[in-house]
């Protein structure tokens, strides 16, 4: 009744003794949520009403339904609202109306979610070791079917179609671990989104660079280095990075033909994973199309085919640039794994913004041109390839050679009229302008952008699962054997049950976790227990201390040993 009158600024979290509270494993992630900033700089950013859930609450309940693999915000009306609430410290936990709403209070006025965002990606970039001196830059796009607004068309290469939808351009440490993103609703490409939105930044808050005094007295010296793929390849960038004394390492887009072997040579590298694989690295200079020397690395596959890498960092190491050029395959997976698992893509609110008139777009003019121009191209080179193969038969006879001749000149017509035809529409795509500001397109062409506030907030939750899922299982692989297990042992403590201890007298909260599968796992979920314990977390809004611990004994060992024959 008091929240109902707006005088309860938070109900009390207390917790009470109970077994078996399904999705209870996510309380294993809670310190981890915490270090990686979930509730930091929250106090001075957003603010709420006064009700009966806690500000904490919503964040807290964002990321445990993020870690639950509930992907979306509807999905928590078939979750039984009760046994979350016990996870939470409260009798249940908020509606889906509820959260919705919140949600709208806490990016109001706009641009909230994005200064939280943004002090958390300069946490973030402080304390990584791995994101010193490298940063991956990558565009994914969000590929939107809505019919609220007519977004441009992009390539989305992991359909291999055009698709309407929006381009987020995501810097990655080398280990995959997400930094922040840059939102493209009109994407004017990777070149510009470097220049204009990215670059700036990186040389604001990317730690280890060296000092002005550094860089002058070494030439060769470089700021950090961009890693992308081979969308960033241009000259004129490299020169322009390189003059700002930032490194640029991609793939070569025109490599030529192959080196020959001999040059090669094997050398043992470390993955960024830790892994120590054998590859055949070769180096040489070349000399780019603007007159500018940079260094091209081969690596060379047992099936033969080499891969070309362009650098401009001139002190990293042979090996260190190939592993650092082959790390990029780790944002790949970030992708994919974010997709598949915390349903990134997935809109979280339905609705347009206008955008500014004086937004540059490409022209719908200029595009049907360019379109017919290499609709006719492409004509051109099929009916080239049909005149070069219209050879005289061996040994025609008159009638014979007279055909060939006829078909000859016929295809030698619609040749030249197909030059023409592309000729016209050459002059026709360079008279056309290719940008134009939005204000000059028709009105039935003008396009708005999707609302971003409260995907942003959610976005930017699920990113701190993510890293704090991550932190997890770099945990767990100290004591398991299989790497590539731990992720997926982690998703299942992460989904089982616990049971809940609370001690108010000794001010602690006991999460006994139930005993898994097999001895070998249950020895990594007790290291798990002990490291988690030992950070001496406080549940956020109370007094109690998490302890973590398992559940009864372990299952007695089994001989699997054969007996021994008779005789």
């Amino acid at each position: 009744m008091l929240a109902a009158m707006g005088k309860l600024n938070g109900a009390p979290i207390t917790f009470e003794l109970v077994d078996d509270v399904p999705q209870g494993g996510v309380l294993c992630a809670l310190p981890a949520l915490l270090a990686q900033g979930l509730l930091r700089h929250t106090g001075r950013t957003f603010n709420l009403p006064a009700g009966f859930y806690p500000l904490e609450t919503y964040f807290l309940a964002l990321g445990f339904l993020a870690l639950a693999r509930v992907l979306s915000l509807e999905g928590l009306r078939y979750e039984p609202p009760g046994e979350w609430g016990k996870l939470l410290g409260l009798d249940r936990i908020p509606e889906v109306r509820t959260l919705r709403e919140k949600l709208g209070q806490l990016c109001q006025p706009g641009g909230r979610a994005q200064q939280w965002s943004q002090r958390l990606s300069q946490d973030w970039l402080a304390g990584s070791e791995q994101s010193v001196g490298t940063a991956y830059v990558d565009g994914h796009v969000r590929v939107y079917h809505g019919k609220l607004t007519q977004l441009p068309r992009r390539y989305v290469a992991r359909e291999r179609l055009c698709l309407r939808g929006t381009t987020d351009y995501w810097v990655n440490a080398m280990d995959g671990q997400p930094l922040f993103v840059v939102s493209a609703p009109v994407d004017p490409g990777l070149l510009t989104v470097l220049r204009e939105s990215i670059i700036p930044r990186l040389k604001a808050d990317l730690p280890g660079q060296p000092s002005a005094a550094a860089l002058a007295a070494d030439p060769y010296l470089s700021r950090f280095t961009l890693v992308c793929d081979r969308a960033v390849y241009s000259p004129e960038f490299f020169a322009e990075a390189k003059a700002e004394r930032i490194a640029v390492l991609t793939y070569h887009k025109f490599p030529g033909s192959d080196w020959a072997v001999e040059e090669f040579s094997p050398r043992e590298v470390k993955l960024v994973g830790g892994e120590v694989v054998k590859l055949e690295l070769a180096e040489r200079g070349t000399r780019l199309s603007n007159g500018l020397w940079v260094r091209e690395v081969r690596h060379r596959e047992s099936s033969g085919h080499q891969t070309a890498m362009l650098a401009t960092d001139y002190r990293r190491s042979l090996d260190k640039a190939a592993v650092a050029m082959f790390a990029r395959w780790c944002q790949e997976n970030f992708f994919k794994y974010m997709g598949e698992h915390f349903n990134l893509d997935r809109l979280v609110e339905y609705g347009v913004e206008p955008l500014p008139e004086t937004v540059r777009v490409v022209n719908p003019a200029w595009r049907q041109l360019d379109g017919q121009v290499r609709r006719q191209a492409a004509l051109l080179a099929r009916e080239q390839a049909q005149f070069g193969a219209l050879n005289v038969p061996v040994q025609a006879d008159l009638p014979q050679t007279e055909q060939w001749a006829a078909q000859k000149a016929q295809l030698l017509q619609a040749l030249q009229t197909r030059q023409q035809q592309l000729a016209e529409l050459k002059t026709q795509r360079r008279q056309t302008p290719k940008h134009v500001t939005l204000k000059d397109l028709p009105q039935a062409q003008r396009f708005g952008q999707l609302r971003t506030d409260k995907k942003h907030l959610v976005d930017t939750i699920k990113l701190i699962a993510y890293r704090a899922e991550t932190a997890l299982v770099q945990i767990v692989r100290e004591t398991l054997r299989r790497w590539d297990d731990a992720r997926a042992l982690v998703r299942q403590v992460l989904a089982s049950a616990v049971d809940l201890r609370p001690d108010p007298a000794n001010q602690t909260l006991t999460v006994r976790l139930h005993r898994l599968a097999s001895a070998a796992h249950d020895q990594t979920l007790q290291h798990l227990c002990e490291e988690l314990s030992a950070t001496e977390t406080v549940y956020p809004g109370t007094d109690l201390q998490l302890v973590y611990e398992l559940v009864g004994e372990p299952p007695p060992q089994t001989n699997n040993e054969r007996p021994p024959k008779p005789g």
